[in-house]
């Protein structure tokens, strides 16, 4: 199995090509899929390689592109688009739901299916403010007949986009911002990773950890720390939000006793939320203390550098939380944590958000 050096962003765009010489009824579309900044670099050469009937720029309408996308799959084509942030898409929620989401149910699958996969940015930022940073993967997460899918690292985003591109069902795809500049060495084959399974990253005794996206990403360097101070967390990252693995996940709470959800969005009638009633409703007599909860306040998200730095959850603070569910006391060297442009994922970063 060959493996090579890859950002997230290289492969979400080998993920596209591979699929799209799979499938030649494969089209992809979007706002910036042609342009200079190629959608934060993850279309790169499509069309050079596959042409401009299958692969092309849009004007800037939301829910009539999307629409169009929806239409294409009933007629027997494949569909990858991007609404590039999540924020824009909100406008194409009347295709979404009421059209892609429930197409395969009203026909009783006597038609095409929907098989379009809607990529969307999400995430902190570089100042992008309350139009272009919000996390609500909670409000596709509610709708049913849709799958929500958001992977952490670039081995995942390829075979999770794959994954996503040959399922029968539309999928609501969520890259956060920080993710596309991660490295890791990704098999260069074709490969699907299942949409329906969490991903058990560490294997710990003390206490579970389910998180998502980026900020698995982040809990990642949490947990080595906590190791070394022998604190074992078992980290537990979602990879599709819908479906939820509710499985992996209460089977680490049968062994742990505590749970500690860090979402990525509001706290609030969120994922996290939701897996905790769920764990609190059906396997109670497992847990030894109340399910927490790390997420985002209840208001915007702000712009400006000074709000951001106090407005999403840092590492003490979620170090501090793991400290006091399973009654451990540890020097915390600050320095480990404390980063100076906490709103880029470091000094290096130069864009493109």
């Amino acid at each position: 199995m060959k493996k090579k050096l890859l950002t997230a962003a290289e492969s979400i765009n080998q993920a596209l090509k591979l699929s799209m010489q799979k499938d030649k009824n494969l089209i992809c579309y979007g706002l910036g899929a042609t342009d200079p900044a190629k959608i934060f670099n993850t279309t790169q050469n499509l069309l050079e390689k596959f042409g401009k009937e299958r692969v092309f720029d849009v004007p800037t309408s939301e829910n009539a592109l999307t629409g169009i996308g929806i239409g294409a799959c009933i007629g027997g084509l494949r569909v990858v688009m991007s609404h590039q942030r999540l924020d824009f898409a909100l406008l194409s929620f009347d295709q979404i739901i009421n059209n892609a989401a429930k197409w395969s149910y009203m026909f009783g699958g006597n038609s095409n299916p929907v098989s379009i996969t809607i990529r969307m940015v999400i995430g902190k930022g570089w100042g992008q403010g309350p139009t272009h940073a919000q996390s609500l993967q909670s409000l596709f997460a509610h709708i049913p007949g849709l799958k929500v899918v958001m992977p952490s690292s670039p081995s995942d985003a390829k075979g999770l986009l794959i994954s996503s591109i040959f399922d029968p069902d539309p999928v609501i795809f969520l890259e956060h911002r920080w993710l596309h500049g991660l490295k890791e060495k990704v098999n260069q084959n074709f490969y699907k990773t299942p949409l329906k399974k969490c991903k058990k990253i560490f294997s710990g005794k003390d206490i579970t950890i389910v998180t998502m996206s980026n900020m698995t990403v982040e809990m990642k360097k949490i947990i080595k720390f906590l190791k070394i101070k022998k604190i074992n967390c078992e980290l537990i990252d979602l990879r599709t939000i819908s479906p939820i693995d509710y499985n992996t996940i209460v089977k680490s709470v049968k062994k742990t006793g505590k749970l500690l959800i860090v979402d990525t969005s509001h706290k609030t009638l969120s994922i996290s939320s939701q897996i905790s009633s769920f764990i609190s409703e059906n396997n109670f007599e497992f847990l030894k203390m109340g399910p927490q909860i790390i997420g985002l306040p209840d208001y915007p998200v702000p712009t400006s550098h000074s709000l951001t730095k106090y407005y999403y959850p840092n590492s003490i603070k979620i170090i501090n939380k793991i400290l006091k569910m399973t009654n451990k006391k540890v020097k915390i060297n600050r320095k480990l944590f404390e980063n100076k442009v906490h709103d880029k994922p470091g000094e290096w970063f130069t864009g493109a958000f």
